[in-house]
């Protein structure tokens, strides 16, 4: 292998390993500024999109000790990876209901392969971002409703005093202070 394909391997084998996650695609007829704009969408959820050539990302897989890539290396192959899967795939996923392309070819997230109806399933799913909030709720519910149990009977007997004092200034009649005369000098 030429120099210069021994070192876009080792970029390619970098990303590949410090990613979660990658996905590849067929960007087959997809324009120039479709493939920017899948780009501008994918920064957006932490993602990335690059060209790889099939022998340089075969290479890759083999020094990462990834196998079974070899069927969806054909044709043009573009490569996704970034931090969260499920962001990813979900851009991923509404670009290509808008475009219908890139077409997915095959994912791989924790050394495991998914195949294309996977990654549209995990799409699906909600964010990690999403998950954490909701697990935060679901851990703070508790406690609020706890501090609402301890502090119904103070505002409770807070209530019935008010209705007691409104209560009794509607039976008391009101009674007339003198006025008070200048004192003569």
């Amino acid at each position: 292998m030429r120099p210069e394909k021994k070192i876009l391997a080792a970029v390619a084998r970098k990303q590949i390993e410090t990613s979660p996650f990658a996905l590849l695609v067929d960007f087959t007829k997809l324009t120039v500024a479709q493939a920017n704009e899948l780009r501008k969408r994918l920064r957006g959820a932490g993602a990335e999109y690059h060209v790889v050539k099939n022998s340089v990302l075969r290479v890759a897989c083999k020094e990462c000790g990834i196998e079974g890539f070899d069927t969806a290396l054909a044709g043009p192959t573009g490569v996704i990876t970034g931090k969260e899967i499920a962001g990813a795939a979900k851009v991923l996923k509404t670009f290509v209901a808008e475009f219908e392309r890139p077409k997915i070819k095959l994912g791989l997230m924790d050394r495991l392969l998914l195949q294309p109806a996977q990654v549209i399933e995990i799409a699906d799913l909600p964010s990690l971002a999403e998950l954490r909030a909701k697990l935060l709720g679901l851990l703070l519910a508790p406690q609020g409703q706890l501090v609402r149990v301890l502090a119904a009977p103070a505002s409770k007997f807070v209530q019935i005093i008010k209705a007691y004092e409104e209560k009794k200034g509607k039976e008391a009649p009101a009674v007339e202070t003198p006025a008070a005369e200048p004192a003569k000098a």
